[in-house]
């Protein structure tokens, strides 16, 4: 080849390239978005709960708005992360009123600008890289008592950023944690209640005469066995399921892993902070005292009513 066609070559190359770099700016190198909260690793979308739904234009304020962001599921307390690399401004104030969650910070760089709110950052300014601790999330059940805690996660230009939160390949620790370990001590299975005369245990069961359906499955549990975490994660409560104070309305919230779920009629060792798949969370209570003749168990009840059944029917006697 000779020097002038050498010279040619490289040139065409070159154009070629810069046509390409223009077509996929750097930033595209990270067209999906960090893991934003700790255990949560695929940035889970808050569901649906008695305070609305997280998704990307859910209704608000009784229907005459919508949602202009989304909700990813973070216990509270949990660590923050960035999503992106740039630069960070704030406070950003969404309610006004100096409530618990009434704090936040904006991000903008890598060809992106968003919102996050109901975190605490460790700071309101300077650089920030992606995947950099950014702050915590604050508590939320403190202001909203049940509800799926979550940061609000909104874009500068109020786009729906619902494509970049989603990893390009699912983490491989994830499907590690898709089964959960034994809930009670006693049913290494995990078998769920059948029907008595009170009624069924399995999801989706008629409830109010007919009227309603179960949104949870109920896992066979004997009065005062102990009770495991399912999975590793974040605690918080108490969970309030009759509110007449009687002897089974206790319960515990865990968000981690990927998941979040409610677990009725128990009393936990604590209602906050970490814990482990496997761990003891605390001990049935007496639901004979209550409900004579039951088959005594668990309600376990997704944060979003989504089935846990596969969950729990593939844990069989895992204890980690």
């Amino acid at each position: 080849m000779t020097a002038l066609a050498l010279v040619a070559l490289v040139s065409v190359a070159s154009t070629v390239f810069a046509k390409q770099l223009d077509a996929h700016p750097p930033q595209q190198q990270h067209r999906h978005w960090a893991q934003i909260c700790s255990g949560n690793p695929i940035n889970k979308i808050r569901g649906c709960d008695r305070y609305g739904c997280g998704h990307f234009g859910a209704d608000r304020h009784s229907g005459k708005g919508k949602h202009v962001g989304v909700d990813v599921i973070c216990a509270d307390g949990a660590t923050v992360y960035a999503p992106f690399s740039g630069q960070l401004s704030g406070p950003i104030r969404f309610f006004h009123n100096g409530n618990a969650i009434d704090d936040g910070v904006q991000i903008r760089g890598s060809g992106y600008c968003v919102k996050l709110v109901c975190i605490h950052p460790i700071r309101y300014h300077g650089q920030i890289q992606r995947g950099q601790q950014l702050g915590r999330m604050l508590p939320m059940q403190r202001v909203y008592p049940g509800i799926i805690s979550h940061i609000h996660v909104e874009n500068c230009d109020h786009s729906d950023p619902t494509d970049l939160l989603r990893p390009a390949v699912p983490p491989f620790p994830q499907q590690q944690e898709r089964h959960w370990a034994t809930v009670c001590a006693g049913n290494p299975t995990n078998e769920i209640r059948g029907c008595d005369r009170y009624g069924c245990g399995y999801y989706g069961a008629p409830r109010r005469n007919g009227k309603g359906k179960h949104r949870g499955v109920d896992v066979i549990c004997a009065d005062g066995a102990t009770v495991y975490a399912p999975f590793s994660g974040q605690l918080s409560g108490p969970i309030k399921f009759f509110h007449n104070g009687n002897a089974i309305d206790d319960g515990i919230q865990i968000s981690g892993s990927g998941f979040c779920v409610k677990l009725l009629c128990i009393h936990p060792i604590r209602y906050s902070g970490p814990i482990s798949k496997g761990q003891i969370l605390g001990k049935m209570l007496p639901m004979q005292r209550v409900f004579p003749g039951i088959t005594s168990h668990i309600h376990v009840e997704n944060c979003d009513h989504s089935d846990p059944t596969s969950n729990l029917e593939r844990g069989k006697g895992q204890r980690v």
